[in-house]
């Protein structure tokens, strides 16, 4: 007997995106593909991210790829706050709330970054290694600045990369992180402004920003080099 279309959705999901036998270990991640449709998973060809040394280099005539681009992001904001939650000070720099807030934000970071960890496999690309050296985690206004950076990066890489994502299984997971992070970048807006300010959504609509742009602005930040292709 075949399975309903729901479950046929959420198994093909799994198998194309190599979460079989893993899902222990995603947790409430893969929730948020229950409802994916029953669009073909299989991603467009067979072309992966190349590794030489620290040059990485990613094809975005996969939907693999992109996804790498993604976990790319996610690696570096979960390494941000986790080096701000663990920096000594961090409750006499933070009310209480900031602190809530800011131990949110690394939970979710660590959860994306696990996610597109085990939903690549084999296919995902090595462990980055990050360059926070001109971020000072004793100062207030360098990590809320670093932070809003970061989330503001990170919503206007997800709008830009949506595009190329040929799976719609994949982009409707992109939009469900893409909207957590647009939240993020809204709730260090009102840290940073007193919570007295309308700028918490400056804009009407957001960025979709290139891979270039926004490989530009991490690039400080992460001492490989990454490169994509055919975008």
């Amino acid at each position: 007997m075949s399975a309903p279309p729901a479950e046929r959705s959420r198994r093909d999901f799994l198998r194309a995106a190599g979460l079989a036998g893993v899902t222990l270990t995603v947790g409430g991640a893969l929730a948020a593909c229950t409802d994916t449709s029953t669009a073909p998973l299989a991603p467009r060809d067979a072309s992966f991210a190349v590794v030489n040394g620290n040059n990485v280099t990613l094809d975005f005539s996969s939907d693999v790829d992109v996804l790498n681009y993604a976990y790319a992001l996610e690696q570096l904001e979960a390494a941000f706050y986790t080096q701000v939650v663990a920096t000594s000070g961090f409750t006499s720099r933070f009310t209480p709330s900031e602190q809530s807030i800011l131990r949110d934000l690394r939970d979710h970071e660590i959860a994306h970054r696990e996610f597109f960890r085990a939903a690549l496999g084999t296919s995902a690309i090595p462990d980055l290694s990050v360059n926070f050296a001109s971020i000072n985690f004793t100062n207030r206004d360098s990590v809320l600045t670093t932070a809003q950076t970061f989330e503001d990066l990170g919503v206007g890489a997800y709008n830009g990369a949506g595009r190329y994502l040929t799976n719609e299984a994949f982009l409707a997971v992109a939009g469900k992180i893409v909207s957590v992070e647009a939240r993020h970048a809204s709730a260090i807006r009102a840290v940073r402004n007193g919570n007295t300010s309308s700028a918490f959504a400056p804009d009407a609509f957001d960025p979709a920003l290139t891979p270039t742009q926004v490989l530009s602005a991490a690039r400080p930040f992460v001492v490989q080099n990454i490169t994509v292709v055919n975008a």
